[in-house]
């Protein structure tokens, strides 16, 4: 498996102890039980098992290119903690540093099909007094936690808990700091599991202190009320050295440290399945930005990332090859916007990619 180089301005501090590994990711991971056909969750009959977490569908894409990636969580000492720790380890994620709760359960849930931004499906989730949940300062590894080049976290473990809360504020305060890795804070806004608390606030606060941001334009006028578009956004967030607002099919913008604007369009897609589109663009954004490729080339990869999972029914799947997205990302203005891919674009071989472009750019 090649792994990265280590360019791309994420290196550790001076002082500091050399990372050993690309991205650490933290938080909950859950074991997902998908309906074995459409309906109801009332009338559903049986169920197909699989994995969820933002924060381990990242570390898993980001493994699965090549990428050296850690997943750092608790899980219970039962059955569905053995699944999960198999299920990630066999995508070439290091979970030796994922602790086992002899006292607590592993979180589950059950979906319908569907996005989990509309209507048109169900969840129930059983993460209640989950192992995840009681993950803290105290009883993490906080050595291990920041051994990355890069930290990835998202807003869904600050809502876990107190004690989850102050894990994230502990590892995204005091910036800069010795050691620290760049931090990647996902808001993943998810308004079922804050119950009345100050969610605003709280992902606003944890925003800003962390080194980019990924944020969509919806959840931001949800969470935030924030409808001024992505400049209005970076006004409110002027903290983070790179801010990136997710704006659907429109595309996204990044900003840059530099004061850098920069706007890449989202290609065609011909979408399977909207779950997961937001890890992969993540994960596709952090990939380029361990190689150390050029802001808009990021975001190109966090779209062709997306594309990916968009075009699959699951929510984690492995992302194109990097030869196959670097070859997309480098195409012209005029050819980007017009991409066009459907189910199977990842699939192409080398000797495949020419085609593929040719088909997908009338």
């Amino acid at each position: 498996m090649t792994r990265s180089s280590n360019a791309g301005g994420t290196a550790a501090q001076d002082g500091a102890p050399a990372p050993d590994a690309d991205v650490v990711c933290l938080g909950e991971s859950m074991v997902t039980f998908l309906p074995s056909r459409p309906g109801r969750l009332a009338d559903v009959p049986s169920f197909d098992r699989a994995i969820g977490g933002a924060e381990s569908n990242v570390a898993c894409t980001l493994a699965r290119a090549g990428h050296t990636a850690r997943w750092i969580s608790r899980v219970g000492a039962d059955g569905f903690g053995d699944h999960l720790l198999t299920a990630i380890a066999d995508c070439g994620v290091d979970v030796s540093h994922a602790r086992r709760d002899p006292l607590r359960p592993t979180g589950v849930y059950f979906r319908t099909a569907g996005d989990r931004g509309t209507d048109a499906h169900e969840v129930a989730y059983y993460r209640a007094g989950s192992a995840a949940s009681a993950m803290s300062a105290a009883t993490m590894d906080l050595a291990a936690i920041r051994a990355g080049r890069v930290l990835h976290l998202s807003g869904i473990t600050a809502a876990l808990s107190a004690d989850c809360l102050g894990l994230l504020r502990e590892l995204t305060g005091s910036r800069p700091a010795a050691g620290r890795p760049l931090v990647s804070f996902d808001v993943n806004h998810r308004p079922g599991l804050w119950q009345g608390a100050d969610d605003a606030r709280v992902l606003l606060d944890l925003a800003r202190g962390a080194d980019l941001v990924f944020v969509g334009e919806d959840e931001a006028a949800e969470a935030w009320g924030i409808t001024g578009g992505p400049d209005a956004l970076r006004a409110a967030l002027p903290e983070p050295a790179t801010l990136v607002v997710k704006r659907g099919a429109a595309g996204a913008v990044a900003y840059d440290s530099r004061g850098g604007r920069h706007t890449e369009p989202a290609p065609r897609v011909d979408v399977v399945a909207a779950v997961g589109a937001g890890d992969a663009f993540a994960a596709g954004y952090l990939s380029a930005t361990l190689r150390g490729l050029p802001v808009p080339t990021r975001v190109r990869h966090g779209h062709l990332w997306a594309a990916a999972v968009l075009t699959v029914p699951g929510d984690l799947t492995p992302p194109p090859s990097r030869a196959h997205a670097d070859r997309l990302a480098a195409l012209g203005e005029a050819a980007w916007g017009t991409l066009h891919l459907g189910p199977g674009w990842t699939k192409a071989t080398t000797a495949d990619e020419r085609a593929v472009e040719e088909v997908s750019t009338p």
